[in-house]
């Protein structure tokens, strides 16, 4: 039989907590990692609730005294209003018109912290709030700085990734519980380098500010500061933020003693447990792995040895990355790695990576765990933003949106200043208990469960399609000019046209799969077409045997049943 690779823990006192609710994956690419100067930002939404649609929150003008109420993004239960800016900016999903873009991965952090402050906004309210009053990263920092020192913060700890035209940059976050507002650190990733962050938090320590700041704009300024000075944030000599209390307020609650300069933010609000490296920094690892070559000596560390070298916050990549390249190393299930989903005997016969949940499981007393990849079947959706700053800012910015998990989705651009959503994406289109035939949510993941039956050979089928279109639109969409562009009705149209083409590819699919592997069976096809004979009839499918390990396994398990008597 096959060996079975999944991995004892040594849990000790330690509690397994195998991601929340919003267990998510982000990889952040500066401008000098990539091979045409986009910045780019990733977001993976992996949630058993929620439901693959493309939010959109128009631009507007607000008068005087307006308000705005904010929902909690995941209960959408009321939680406070607050007043609305003069204009307000057009925002596709997590992509504003000014290409600035934001994604985020839950930590929750200390215990004493989880629930947030009693009153104030909800991260996924921060995020939306932000993007349709910032225009550059920079700006975002403050503005979440302000908003959440003003009306609380309601929620534990959070990554923020945050891309623009020019900058990367990394934001950690958690609440202050029974005080108002919450403490903070924001990096930029610098040139050529790249980060990610999953369900993690991942600022270490960090530099802190030195000297004086002058009045004078300009001169003695530094390349970090706290929010004391935010306001020279706009300085491109900046390349550190934090909150001026980070320090402090965990020295006040007893959770640091050390020095200044040692302080770890993550150490202290996110302290790394077994769960925290195999199940979070391990989809950062794999990511890292894919791109450099050095990675071997994370490895322990990846696997949960939280005693072992542990992963840097970011690591130059040993060549300029692509955005299809980006797409997919959003696909990924460790293969390659001692962790390989693929190769135990949990992927049986047909090599499928998925494991059901939960993730942790018990036999004969001894805890053993499936692992937490980045392609994983509950994702919502997932996007690739990418911010072009050679381009004007209405087609500039592209949101390469995908429903359903990352291995077998199919990244459709849409540009940041869209007016109208196609509608297999538009929000009302079904929901997680209404199934409608015209959402794309429902559409990839009828053909992503139907692999699950035959994954080694129908998910190659996806990958024909998903290569061809993702192929095609990344070539047009660098070939478009600003001319073609020039009006938000062109863009709507051509948006409208690629959401549509990929419907109809995965409706086209759809069927294939179902005539080519029904019954387990594999008919003869070409071009998309199952192949018959002269007279109409098909021809006869081939039935590929089971591997030998797996008829090992069952004759382990039942052979003097199944034993053929006599021969």
């Amino acid at each position: 039989m096959k060996k079975h690779i999944l991995t004892l823990i040594a849990l000790a006192a330690m509690t397994l907590n195998w991601g929340g609710a919003e267990a998510c994956t982000n990889f952040l690419l500066s401008r000098g990692s990539t091979t045409d100067g986009s910045c780019i930002i990733t977001y993976a939404a992996d949630s058993h609730t929620r439901y693959g649609q493309l939010r959109y929150c128009p631009a507007a003008d607000h008068k005087p005294g307006e308000m705005l109420k904010i929902y909690d993004y995941g209960s959408q239960k009321y939680l406070l209003s607050i007043p609305q800016p003069a204009h307000t900016y057009n925002v596709v999903g997590f992509m504003n018109e000014f290409q600035l873009a934001i994604g985020e991965t839950t930590f929750g952090g200390r215990k004493e912290l989880e629930h947030g402050n009693k009153t104030g906004i909800d991260y996924g309210s921060l995020i939306y709030v932000t993007l349709q009053r910032a225009r550059n990263c920079r700006e975002a920092i403050k503005v979440m700085d302000e908003l959440t020192r003003t009306y609380g913060y309601s929620n534990g700890g959070e990554s923020f990734s945050l891309c623009d035209k020019n900058e990367v940059w990394i934001y950690e976050i958690i609440d202050k519980g029974e005080e108002l507002g919450a403490v903070w650190v924001a990096r930029r990733v610098p040139e050529g380098y790249v980060c990610g962050h999953a369900n993690q938090a991942r600022i270490t320590t960090f530099p802190q500010e030195v000297g004086k700041f002058k009045k004078t704009k300009g001169k003695g300024l530094h390349k970090v500061i706290s929010s004391d000075h935010i306001d020279y944030i706009d300085e491109p000599e900046v390349e550190c933020v934090y909150a001026s209390d980070v320090v402090s307020f965990a020295r006040k609650n007893g959770w640091y003693d050390g020095k200044d300069a040692d302080f770890s933010f993550a150490d202290t609000y996110n302290p790394i447990t077994f769960s925290g490296a195999r199940a979070c920094d391990a989809r950062v690892y794999a990511f890292f792995n894919r791109i450099a070559p050095d990675m071997k000596r994370y490895e322990a560390y990846a696997m949960g040895d939280i005693k072992a070298e542990r992963l840097p916050l970011w690591i130059k990549p040993d060549h300029k990355i692509s955005v299809q390249e980006v797409m997919n190393l959003m696909r990924d299930h460790y293969e390659g790695t001692p962790m390989d989903m693929t190769q135990d005997v949990g992927a049986g016969p047909f090599h499928c990576p998925y494991r059901w949940r939960p993730m942790g499981f018990e036999v004969d007393g001894k805890k053993y765990v499936h692992e937490r990849a980045i392609s994983t079947q509950q994702t919502g959706f997932s996007f690739v933003a990418q911010s072009r700053h050679w381009l004007p800012d209405n087609f500039g910015g592209v949101l390469w949106f995908g429903v359903d998990d990352t291995y077998s989705t199919c990244y459709c651009p849409m540009y940041c200043s869209l007016t109208e959503i196609p509608l297999c994406f538009r929000e009302g289109n079904g929901s997680m208990s209404q199934y409608s035939e015209t959402a794309a949510f429902w559409l990839f993941n009828r053909v992503a469960n139907f692999c699950y039956l035959r994954y080694d050979v129908m998910i190659k089928e996806v990958q024909k399609v998903q290569n061809r279109l993702e192929t095609k639109w990344v070539k047009e969409i660098e070939n478009l000019s600003h001319e073609t562009m020039r009006d938000m009705v062109s863009q709507n149209a051509v948006c409208a046209a690629y959401a549509q083409e990929m419907m109809n590819e995965w409706h086209n699919l759809d069927i294939l799969l179902l005539t080519k592997y029904i019954d387990g069976n594999i008919k003869q096809e070409e071009n998309g077409k199952i192949l018959t004979t002269e007279t109409g009839v098909v021809k006869f499918p081939s039935q590929p045997p089971y591997p030998e390990w797996f008829y090992r396994a069952i004759v382990n398990d039942h052979g003097e049943t199944l034993k053929v008597i006599g021969e």
